[in-house]
């Protein structure tokens, strides 16, 4: 049994890279871990003698294409009864470099040395013929996106080894420029096939691009009715004419799909969520969402069932945990709204959640958003949000967290009030995986304007705006590192408006004069890796320090503040959990009748990290509980 492999010497082509080129395959980490070996888990390979010999021959062939022409291959193995450690020592020697590349035929449609900067090899790099065929396939897609469906490309190249020396030249074949014409469909049998075509970035009559092809084919697939989809030409040859048939092939999934998940968490105690979608809800590509949420099961009403004292212990002094939680939500969303660049979506929702030993909120909304440009390089999201709901908590947590210890203002709090938010949202994303980045970066950009012009009660008015950057670096093949964490950055899914139903927000100005900590803005809704985050608090200076637990993410944060006419203690409890973040928030939270406002700064640097599991990624986000607190004598 292979119990270990490994390379030694290679620098031009990595560990992982010459591993997936062999056939001798190292075992898990369970079956090679000296302190994991004894549970007998993890696959573990044999060692096959043939494949073995075969292993050299593929290294050589791999760097020679790779253009190291004297590359020489070594081995060592080490046997230990039936256990074997392979090693693979590897001499790359200097490199065929390319002296000159050539690119014909195509002076009348590209700048030719422009479109040289652009290739994946370049003159003076050692001549690696995979590169130097994906250069060819990157003419070729330049060409097909600027309306010639048939292009083509010739590859000539001649090396000198003994000189070290490689000239390669590219020879285009464009054909005829032409328009896409009959857009035909196929295997529709439920679905109307004038949905089908309003989600068409494909239009007869103009100039044939590829990305168009593929940008039909991802926006169809995206609606959740077709089990696949396919876009492509409907002629394997040039056809007569100007123009060229394209084929949409689709093949029709289930109307209706149900999801059902159960889990168990310390302090939610057993939990269970469901949800059901209908596709093509009444037409129209539409799609009708209901998801449900319960925890607290076995420990809060009407599910209690004394799970306290045992499995659930750790919530046995909860008084928040008296009731179980839920969250009900039914989602319309409509694609193509108005143009197939748009969405939009509505949404009701009811919901109780208790933070523990803290407090308790419940609320019933809506949302409405429309994003323009879907799917496209700068989504842009509108959106409009409104809740009715009340946060209670016990008399000790507003006074010890809230500085809440008047009977008449906790009962203001804990009334139930209308909030009411315009948020506008736009990403730019630039990854190489929407799943799991490795390299790229996303920026994304959120303004929230809450008043009693958009029915939000005086207890809920601020201006917020927040800039959040994330940037990705690989470390190696199988990890990911990142600097950043969008989150969800889905350019086609409207965000949600943020309100009281998240959180306690700004205060009504009376009590905004008394106690400035509550118009302190909005937390992180979620803090990760790399992101800024500017937080307007007021214009006179109170620069304060920060206490900050041990850890990998850093934070400084400074906050200026203006009150007129009194001052009180200040104390920022804010806690946020940031691996890896920079963040930059900038808001403004005051009230209109007496000018009154809250701002500051907040940036939060930080790293985090991510790697591959056997059951898919995962990320590292060690969090900080920042808090800083100044008291101020009152003052009338």
């Amino acid at each position: 049994m292979v119990r270990g492999l490994s390379f030694e010497g290679n620098h031009a082509l990595d560990d992982y890279t010459l591993s997936t080129a062999i056939a001798t395959t190292n075992s898990s980490v369970f079956a090679t871990s000296p302190f994991l070996r004894w549970l007998g888990l993890g696959e573990k390979r044999s060692f096959n003698e043939l494949e073995f010999r075969r292993d050299v021959i593929r290294l050589l062939l791999l760097y020679r294409q790779s253009g190291y022409m004297n590359a020489v291959v070594d081995t060592l193995v080490r046997r230990e009864g039936r256990d074997v450690y392979v090693k693979f020592r590897i001499y790359e020697g200097d490199p065929v470099r390319l002296a000159a590349l050539d690119i014909l035929g195509l002076d009348s449609i590209f700048d030719v040395r422009s479109l040289k900067r652009g290739l994946p090899l370049q003159v003076g790099d050692p001549f690696n013929r995979a590169l130097f065929k994906a250069s060819a396939d990157t003419i070729v897609s330049r060409l097909k996106n600027l309306g010639y469906p048939y292009a083509d490309i010739l590859r000539n190249y001649d090396v000198d080894v003994a000189a070290l020396r490689a000239v390669a030249t590219l020879e285009a074949l464009p054909g005829r420029r032409l328009r896409v014409g009959q857009v035909l469909i196929t295997g529709a049998d439920k679905v109307d096939t004038g949905t089908i075509r309003r989600m068409f970035s494909v239009k007869q009559g103009d100039w044939f691009r590829q990305d168009q092809l593929y940008l039909t084919q991802r926006d169809l697939y995206g609606l959740g009715m077709f089990r696949s989809v396919n876009v492509v030409l409907g002629d394997t040859t040039p056809p007569p004419g100007d123009s060229v048939r394209v084929v949409v092939r689709v093949a029709e999934a289930p109307r209706h799909r149900i999801r059902v998940g159960a889990g168990y968490a310390s302090l939610d105690c057993f939990r269970v969520q469901g949800g059901w979608t209908a596709y093509d809800f009444f037409g129209g590509a539409r799609s009708l969402d209901l998801t449900g949420q319960l925890s607290k099961i076995g420990v809060g009403y009407p599910t209690d069932a004394n799970f306290k004292r045992n499995v659930c212990g750790f919530l046995r002094d909860d008084a928040q945990s008296d009731t179980a939680n839920y969250n009900v939500t039914v989602t319309l969303r409509q694609p193509a709204f108005l143009s197939p660049r748009h969405t939009a979506s509505f949404a009701v929702f009811a919901e109780r959640r208790s933070e523990f030993k803290a407090y308790t909120r419940q609320a019933v909304g809506a949302n409405v958003a429309v994003t323009f440009n879907a799917r496209r390089d700068v989504p842009l999201t509108v959106g409009y949000g409104y809740s009715v709901g009340r946060t209670a908590a016990d008399p000790a947590v507003y006074c010890q967290r809230f500085l809440l210890c008047n009977e008449s203002d906790q009962a203001f709090l804990a009334n139930r009030r209308p909030f009411g938010a315009i948020t506008i949202s736009g990403v730019r994303a630039r990854v190489n995986s929407v799943l799991d980045p490795s390299a790229g970066s996303v920026t994304q950009l959120t303004l929230v304007h809450a008043s009693r012009y958009v029915l939000s009660d005086t207890l809920y008015e601020f201006n917020r705006g927040e800039l959040e950057i994330s940037k990705y670096y690989p470390l190696s093949p199988p990890q990911r590192a990142r600097l950043a964490d969008p989150g969800r950055h889905d350019p086609a899914a409207a965000p949600q408006p943020v309100g009281p139903e998240r959180e306690i927000r700004a205060p009504r100005p009376a009590l905004l004069r008394r106690w400035p900590q509550l118009g302190a803005g909005v937390r992180p809704q979620r803090a990760g890796p790399a992101s800024v985050r500017v937080r307007q608090l007021g214009s006179q200076r109170d620069g304060q320090h920060l206490q900050k637990d041990p850890g990998v993410t850093h934070r400084w944060e400074h906050r200026v503040h203006r009150q007129p006419g009194a001052t009180c203690s200040q104390s920022d409890f804010s806690r946020t959990r940031a691996a890896g973040t920079v963040r930059g928030r900038r808001a403004g939270v005051g009230a209109w009748d007496t000018g009154t406002t809250v701002s500051g700064l907040r940036v939060t640097p930080g790293l985090g990290l991510r790697f591959i599991t056997p059951l898919g990624p995962c990320g590292s986000t060690p969090p900080i509980t920042a808090t800083r607190r100044s008291p101020v004598p009152c003052t009338s």
